[in-house]
C-alpha cells in the first residue's frame, strides 16, 4: 500500500468516525445530552482524532481544512483531491452506520432528520451561508495558526477540539452545525427531502470560510511563510515527499527524521530535530 493510499484510508477512517460519533450523538442522545453534549462530543472525538491520527494523516477529516491547508501550500494538489474523496467517503460510511442502528438497530432518531443540517425554522438561507463562512474560517484559522512554526508546541489538538465545541454551541440552534461537507454529506444522502436539496450551501460555504482563513494567516501571522515551512514537512526537498520520491520521507529506510517529525507530532508537540516543526495539518507528519 503506498503511502498516499494507507493516508487517504485514514482520513476516511477518521471522517467517519467524527461523523458517527459526533453526528450519532445527536441522533440518539439529542434529547439526553442536549446541544452542549452534542457540541462537546464533537470537539472531543476531533481532539482525540488529531493527537491520533495526526501523525499518520494530518488528521484533516474536513475538506475545508484540506483546501486551506493547500492554499498555504501545506499539500499538493494531488493528495488533496484524495483527501477529499476519501471525507466525503468517510462522512457517507458514518452516516450509513447511524442509518444501520435506525434501521436494522431500532434505534430512535431524537432529531427527526438523521442529524443533518438545514435552514429555514430559526435561520434563513442567507444566514446560513455567512454562518457557515464565519464558523468554518474560525476552525480553519485556529488549525492554521495553531500547527504553524511560530505556535506553541503540543497544544494545537486541544485548541481545535475546543473550538470545534465552541462552534457547534453557536451552530447547533441556528443550522445544526456543518463546518464540514463531510460531515454533512452522508446524513443528507439518508435523509433526502429537503436537506439533500439544501446540501449545497453545507458543501460550498465551508470551503469558502477554509479559502478565506487560509487568506487571513499571512495578515495575521505575517511571519510565517507560505512556501512549504508551515504545512509540507519535506515537501520542499528537506525531507523528501513521505518516501515516495526516494528521499528521506517517512516511510523510507534513512527517514528517521521525518519519521521522527511525524510522532512528535503528538509525543512533543510536533517540533523535529533542528526545531523545524512538523505541521499538523499535513499528510505523514505535515498535519
Amino acid at each position: 500500500m503506498s503511502v498516499l493510499t494507507r493516508q487517504a484510508v485514514a482520513e476516511m477512517i477518521g471522517t467517519a468516525i467524527l461523523v458517527f460519533f459526533g453526528v450519532g450523538s445527536a441522533v440518539f442522545g439529542f434529547d439526553a445530552i442536549g446541544p452542549v453534549g452534542v457540541a462537546l462530543t464533537f470537539g472531543l472525538v476531533l481532539l482525540a482524532l488529531v493527537y491520533g491520527m495526526g501523525p499518520v494523516t494530518g488528521a484533516h477529516l474536513n475538506p475545508a481544512v484540506t483546501l486551506g491547508v493547500l492554499i498555504r501550500k501545506g499539500i499538493d494538489v494531488r493528495d488533496a483531491v484524495a483527501f477529499w474523496v476519501a471525507q466525503l467517503v468517510g462522512g457517507v460510511v458514518g452516516a450509513a452506520v447511524i442509518q444501520l442502528l435506525l434501521g436494522a438497530g431500532g434505534a430512535a432518531d431524537h432529531t427527526g432528520h438523521k442529524g443533518t443540517n438545514n435552514w429555514g425554522s430559526t435561520v434563513n438561507l442567507t444566514g446560513t451561508v455567512v454562518l457557515e463562512i464565519v464558523l468554518t474560517c474560525v476552525l480553519v484559522l485556529t488549525v492554521l495558526l495553531t500547527t504553524a512554526p511560530s505556535a506553541p508546541p503540543g497544544f494545537a489538538g486541544l485548541a481545535i477540539g475546543l473550538v470545534l465545541t465552541a462552534i457547534h454551541l453557536v451552530g447547533i440552534p441556528l443550522d445544526g452545525t456543518s463546518v464540514n461537507p463531510a460531515r454533512s454529506l452522508g446524513p443528507a444522502l439518508f435523509e433526502g427531502g429537503s436537506a439533500l436539496a439544501h446540501v449545497w450551501v453545507f458543501l460550498l460555504a465551508p470551503l469558502v470560510g477554509g479559502a478565506l482563513a487560509a487568506v487571513l494567516v499571512p495578515v495575521l501571522r505575517p511571519g510565517d511563510s507560505s512556501d512549504g515551512s508551515d504545512g509540507r514537512d519535506g515537501r520542499d526537498g528537506r525531507d523528501g515527499r513521505d518516501g515516495r520520491d526516494g528521499a528521506d520521507g517517512a516511510d523510507s529506510a534513512d527517514g528517521a527524521d521525518s519519521a521522527d517529525g511525524a510522532r512528535g507530532a503528538v509525543s512533543d508537540g510536533g517540533r523535529r530535530p533542528g526545531g523545524a516543526r512538523a505541521h499538523p495539518t499535513a499528510p505523514g507528519g505535515r498535519r
